[in-house]
């Protein structure tokens, strides 16, 4: 299993989640600059959080003009598996893999603190999860926006992979993690990869990860 992880200026998670899918699940993990391409096919390709390009004009805004992107578009449109996390949500909202955006919290405060995720059983994602997780989330942006027509779009065709069981940044509809029309582009807000350390007790990261490598 080969997984790729974009690397971009002011990416900090992207270690933290290669840790997970190489020491957790076994996965030959490649690190990628934001400045390279890449025309392998690997099985997964992350775009971790952090703050690429300091989350300067909107978060994610410029990290999608890295020549990186280029490779990660035409992976996914032949139907290879992305995952967006935190940053790496807002990253492909704005190159348009998928829809709407993601809004400064309603409070105008970073949170930080775990939340209870509830998967949608109907999702074209195909996950097979149903018990609510608790997972982490870390950010000041993560309020999903889409206007109704979106909203009611993704709702229709399964497209809403997880919503928060009680709301803490005013995402419409409660939305923590969608995904495209297809079901291979994942976004979600909060970190699996922060809830896999049996250390700290949190360990509902490792089926929602576990589910999209298998998947």
């Amino acid at each position: 299993m080969k997984v790729r992880v974009v690397t971009f200026p002011g990416s900090n998670c992207d270690k933290d989640m290669g840790s997970v899918l190489q020491n957790d699940f076994g996965a030959e993990v490649l690190y990628t600059w934001h400045k390279d391409h890449f025309e392998d096919n690997p099985d997964l390709v992350v775009l971790p959080g952090g703050f690429s390009f300091g989350d300067y004009l909107r978060c994610g805004a410029m990290a999608k003009f890295s020549p990186a992107m280029e490779s990660v578009v035409s992976y996914a449109k032949k139907g290879g598996k992305v995952l967006g996390v935190c940053n790496g949500f807002q990253i492909l909202t704005e190159a348009g893999l998928l829809p709407g955006a993601l809004l400064h919290n309603r409070t105008l405060k970073y949170v930080c603190k775990d939340v209870d995720l509830l998967p949608s059983e109907n999702s074209v994602m195909g996950l097979g999860l149903s018990n609510p997780l608790s997972i982490p989330i870390a950010h000041g942006e993560g309020a999903y926006f889409a206007d109704e027509e979106t909203l009611n779009r993704l709702e229709t065709n399964g497209q809403v992979v997880f919503r928060y069981k009680e709301n803490p940044n005013g995402s419409l509809r409660d939305i923590a993690g969608i995904c495209n029309e297809k079901g291979n582009i994942l976004g979600m807000m909060p970190h699996p990869e922060r809830a896999m350390n049996p250390y700290t007790g949190k360990l509902d990261g490792k089926p929602i990860l576990s589910a999209l490598l298998n998947k």
